[in-house]
């Protein structure tokens, strides 16, 4: 069964940006708008409580659960990457965090030659996401959070209020997209408001195959929804928001993209791209864990009824210790002092890294004991991956190389973030819960010897961006209007466009790459208007 849907723009994906590009269009437009999602709506209650990310970022379900290829730099190990497979993406998934990264990361892109993306560009369109979008933070905290934020600063680390603002070094605690004790996922924020209007259509459980170029120009796509193949027609525009890992799949399995690797899957090249896939970046975390020697720690609330119960209050009312999520506390520090901007982030969470939901009155594990543990990571890594074909059927994943550690500097960096983390835990303002550290142990202290358990245990963050990213040079992808070079009537707004990564989460700016693109979009549909008229 086949059928035709008609629409003046398209956009493919309903994540942190592509949410915000729909959902502004339909709001501020007369376009019709159509937004193609391949997972389901999300209904389950259990999205909106922020405890549950843990289970929704490690489950299979609405998650397309992809792994690397065994990574040379990491004992050949395959690394989990989790990507939202539901109406929201990602940021039904995620951790929360609301950052904005540092003026200098934005300032650099400007200085690639990309009008628009200086820091003064996007921190105006930060404000406004912010103001729709509501933050949270909360007004009382564990115990060992605020430990770890008196200890940075007895080891020297600044106090800051506020992670967002232009200098966030230091000790602090993080924003959340949380609302009134439930997960605000971009869907919640942009897409539930204007579900009603005319001029929406949300089609779910929609896989894209592949863009249809006419004449040089995107006019569509072509879909499949369970056993119906679908032919979408854009008047406008074609906006792929699919993400780092499955808008280079859907370009390449397009025709769009390096042109020797599509004849070696037999694609017919429609655009020769040769930056389709190139130049993945990612955040690469290790952990630093103690035994906690009193029972403040998120150990209590795992106990089955005790979990049950709290998660049954969060559904029900927003309340009690579900309805938050614990990465409290963080820190933004130098790995150098000698640096001019902190290259190192850190989220500490009161609880042990194996934590897991066990039967009452049954002894827990030792692995299910009270503990405590930060997690670090450099922000700007060296290394650099890619994402290709396997196959060019669309249901096959792609293979993404993360790269990580390639870049013999990047270890060394993780490496002192070890060591800023051992010494924040060595301060006086954890003598009363510090026990033995567990990760990576005391017996780990040379520096050949965190490497070599740096490469045995490092982990994503899954902060992936970059494999389309905009420039001008060879390997660019987009320009900085996010159009792909050389197709006219296809622009790409998600996180594959970030020429650099970010020192930060990277929800807030693929939010804020959305709230751009829609501008972008509405002012070509005036444009257009005008030209009509005229």
């Amino acid at each position: 069964m086949s059928r035709d849907i008609h629409a003046d723009v398209i956009v493919v994906g309903s994540g942190s940006a592509g949410a915000v590009v729909a959902g502004r269009l339909a709001a501020e437009t007369d376009a019709q708008v159509l937004l193609i999602e391949a997972g389901g709506r999300g209904r389950n209650p259990l999205f909106r409580v922020p405890l549950m990310t843990g289970i929704l970022l490690r489950g299979r379900y609405a998650n397309w659960y992809y792994h690397t290829e065994p990574e040379p730099g990491l004992d050949r190990r395959r690394l989990f990457w989790p990507r939202g497979k539901v109406l929201g993406g990602s940021s039904s998934i995620n951790g929360m965090v609301w950052t904005r990264g540092l003026p200098s990361d934005y300032d650099g892109w400007a200085q690639r030659g990309l009008p628009g993306w200086g820091w003064d560009d996007v921190q105006a369109r930060f404000l406004r996401i912010e103001g729709h979008q509501k933050l949270s933070d909360f007004p009382d905290i564990n115990p060992l959070s605020q430990a770890f934020l008196d200890a940075g600063v007895q080891a020297g680390h600044p106090r800051t209020t506020d992670f967002n603002g232009p200098s966030p070094e230091g000790m602090g605690r993080y924003d959340f997209t949380i609302a009134g004790g439930r997960r605000l996922s971009a869907a919640s924020a942009w897409l539930a408001p204007h579900r009603d209007r005319p001029n929406l259509r949300i089609l779910t459980g929609a896989h894209a195959l592949r863009v249809l170029v006419e004449g040089g120009r995107a006019v569509g796509l072509e879909l499949a929804q369970g056993s119906a193949r679908i032919t979408a027609r854009a008047a406008s525009e074609v906006v792929l928001s699919c993400g780092t890992v499955n808008t280079p799949q859907l370009l390449m399995l397009s025709g769009i993209g390096p042109a020797d690797h599509l004849n070696d899957h037999g694609i017919a090249v429609c655009h020769d791209l040769p930056g389709v896939g190139q130049g993945v970046q990612d955040h690469l975390l290790v952990r630093v864990e103690h035994d906690c020697t009193r029972p403040v720690t998120l150990h209590n609330l795992l106990r089955a009824d005790r979990a049950a119960l709290a998660l049954g209050q969060a559904m029900l009312f927003g309340t009690g210790p579900a309805a938050r999520f614990p990465l409290e506390a963080g820190a933004f520090l130098r790995s150098d002092p000698a640096l001019d901007t902190p290259d190192l982030q850190a989220h500490f969470l009161p609880g042990r890294s194996t934590a897991a939901v066990r039967v009452p009155f049954r002894k827990a594990t030792a692995q299910q004991g009270h503990g405590f543990f930060a997690n670090i990571y450099q922000m700007r890594p060296e290394s650099r991956g890619q994402i290709r074909l396997q196959s060019d059927d669309p249901k096959v994943p792609p293979a993404i190389t993360g790269g990580y550690l390639t870049a013999p500097r990047d270890i060394a960096v993780l490496r002192a973030g070890v060591r800023r983390l051992r010494e924040i835990f060595a301060q006086s303002a954890f003598d009363n819960w510090r026990g033995p550290e567990i990760r990576p142990s005391a017996g780990v202290q040379s520096d050949a010897d965190l490497d070599t358990w740096i490469r045995a245990n490092a982990e994503s963050v899954f902060h992936p961006v970059g494999s389309c990213r905009m420039g001008n040079d060879a390997l660019a992808v987009t320009d900085a209007a996010l159009k792909v070079h050389g197709i006219d009537g296809l622009r790409i707004a998600d996180a594959s466009v970030m020429p650099t990564l970010t020192s930060n989460n990277t929800q807030a700016p693929t939010s804020m790459i959305g709230m751009h693109a829609a501008d972008l979009v509405i002012a070509a549909l005036d444009a257009d208007t005008r030209k009509g008229v005229a």
